[in-house]
């Protein structure tokens, strides 16, 4: 396993964990505006929750990805590329679909296990993009805590000033996540 990293890879994982934290940072928005009187237990358990999945998730799927590396570390860039892609466009695809057709607020007051079920569900893309990093050989530590750490922050931005920011703040920042998730699929396939 890789531990070592530059400077560079210390601002790729960073932009990496920004992007993922997209959706978590728009179901915190939500649920905050949905549930304006939440208790402050509530809002802490958020960036907790996505946090340790969004976290946990590009690890499973780097070790996940670490079994199947070998048959793929020839075309390791474009495996990247297209992996990251992917996502990056499933992201931009369902922000566009949220601006044209927002969400109704559910009726039912927010649980901790709907917390726990947002944050799984919103992490999936964290362990494919777990997967790229085995392909490219990443330093999963770092990757793992940047992501971990930019998600808990994130949500915790959302929190103290989402409502400031308005209901339209959640799908172009799910837009800009994709469009990071593109950019790094690109430079890890032209090297």
């Amino acid at each position: 396993m890789n531990l070592s990293f530059t400077g560079a890879d210390l601002i790729q994982s960073l932009l990496l964990g920004v992007a993922l934290a997209m959706d978590a940072m728009a179901v915190t928005l939500s649920n905050s505006l949905c549930e304006p009187d939440m208790p402050a237990s509530k809002k802490l358990a958020m960036p907790i929750a996505f946090a340790v999945f969004q976290m946990a998730m590009p690890i499973l799927g780097f070790f996940g990805g670490t079994l199947i590396a070998p048959l793929i570390e020839a075309y390791a860039g474009i495996v990247s590329l297209a992996i990251l892609a992917f996502v990056g466009g499933k992201m931009i695809i369902e922000a566009i679909r949220e601006m044209r057709e927002p969400e109704e607020c559910s009726t039912q007051g927010l649980t901790y296990g709907t917390i726990m079920f947002e944050a799984f569900a919103t992490s999936i893309d964290a362990f494919v993009v777990g997967v790229s990093l085995a392909a490219a050989g990443a330093n999963i530590v770092l990757y793992g805590a940047a992501i971990g750490v930019t998600t808990f922050a994130c949500c915790c931005v959302v929190l103290l000033i989402g409502r400031r920011l308005g209901v339209h703040f959640g799908p172009r920042s799910e837009v800009a996540g994709g469009i990071v998730l593109i950019l790094i699929g690109l430079k890890a396939f032209l090297g």
